[in-house]
């Protein structure tokens, strides 16, 4: 492993951003104790840089402090299950509440610009990084505030928090990243539209694939996260 560095940004962010991949694509097992001084020999700089590193990785939530230090961040299953239930209330509550009344719209103001984003993000596909969340999140957020009740979106924010640690896993393959891209795109085109039944029904199909793929890679962190421990004792 050694650190790769963009053109521009601090050592930190190099560092960041090198350990994060790291951690999202399994080079760093879930068992593997994120001591300051070896990774700063792994990547080739100072403690100073690494500390940085871990620091914005734990306000991440990607890294867990134990008694034995820093660890990757592994998930619970069934907390998990009970986080993406109340995503999905909260978001299709979005599009009931349109829906069920004839005088309400979503504000295309808020939501216009967000399909504009994704048009373009279409038009030039990112790489596959786990930092795509961020963009993912915003869209939902927007979908939901677009609906015009703000503590609805608030709650989501909240949700979101909370599983974006095993949520980054979901945006590491082309395919997978272009799958949101389209789906982003096809949703507010149906809300814009006022298809709200098809785009109630296309959002619930969303959000269960991305559990579904959620849950399985969090299975296999905490197999990882198993095996280690077993080979520790």
């Amino acid at each position: 492993m050694g650190t790769r560095r963009p053109e521009s940004g601090s050592l930190s962010d190099h560092v960041y951003l090198s350990l994060r991949s790291d951690l999202m694509c399994g080079l760093i097992t879930p068992g593997e104790r994120l001591g300051e001084e070896r990774l700063a020999g792994q990547y080739g700089v100072s403690r100073t840089p690494v500390r940085e590193a871990l620091a914005r990785l734990l306000a991440d939530g990607l890294i867990q402090r134990d008694e034995g230090g820093l660890f990757p961040y592994r998930p619970r299953l069934d907390e998990l299950a009970g986080l993406y239930e109340l995503r999905t209330v909260l978001e299709l509550q979005g599009i009931s509440r349109i829906s069920g009344d004839a005088d309400r719209r979503h504000d295309p103001d808020v939501l216009g610009p967000e399909l504009d984003r994704w048009y373009a993000l279409r038009d030039r596909m990112p790489e596959p990084d786990a930092g795509f969340v961020g963009l993912d999140e915003q869209f939902h957020t927007a979908l939901l505030v677009s609906a015009g009740n703000r503590a609805l979106a608030d709650a989501l924010v909240a949700v979101n928090a909370k599983v974006r640690p095993v949520r980054m896993f979901d945006y590491l393959t082309p395919d997978r990243m272009a799958a949101t891209v389209d789906e982003h795109v096809h949703l507010a085109e149906l809300v814009l539209d006022g298809r709200l039944d098809a785009a109630h029904d296309a959002l619930r199909r969303h959000i269960d694939e991305s559990r579904q793929v959620v849950v399985a890679r969090a299975g296999e962190a905490l197999s990882m996260a198993r095996m280690a421990s077993a080979m520790r004792g």
